[in-house]
């Protein structure tokens, strides 16, 4: 019986994790980036790309599988991007603003509190495409 309760519980929080709404409101805020910095839960980065940094970078990112746009748009200058696990769907949200000829790239998790590196390869892994187109 305990292990049916425990089981239910599994799928419940994992049911969770992929079904809960992500509030623009909250995710979609402008990154308060510092430089270069990893972070238990995700990194921050911030490159000299040209004025036409996140537009080439919204292209590479638009391609990554499992990731789609929670809002924003590159002519706004900022755009926040929703990029899922593969097996358990959690939720990782990287949000890119042009800041003159720079970018400013917050990426973070949402749920536990580390992400074992997976957002800074990520985004290193971004940076490294967008370097090879520019």
């Amino acid at each position: 019986m305990l292990i049916w309760i425990v089981l239910l519980l599994v799928v419940i929080a994992l049911g969770y994790i992929r079904l809960a709404p992500s509030d623009p409101a909250v995710w979609h805020r402008a990154p308060e980036v510092r430089g270069n910095v990893d972070l238990a839960g995700g990194v921050t980065r911030q490159v000299e790309v040209g004025p036409d940094g996140l537009a080439r970078l919204d292209r590479i990112i638009r391609a990554t599988p499992r990731t789609r746009v929670l809002a924003g748009t590159v002519p706004e200058g900022m755009v926040t991007y929703i990029t899922r696990s593969m097996v358990f769907g959690f939720p990782d949200y990287t949000t890119v603003q042009q800041a003159g000829n720079a970018l400013e790239i917050f990426a973070r998790l949402r749920f536990g509190r580390s992400d074992l590196g997976v957002n800074r390869a990520r985004v290193d892994q971004w940076l490294q495409a967008l370097h090879k187109t520019g």
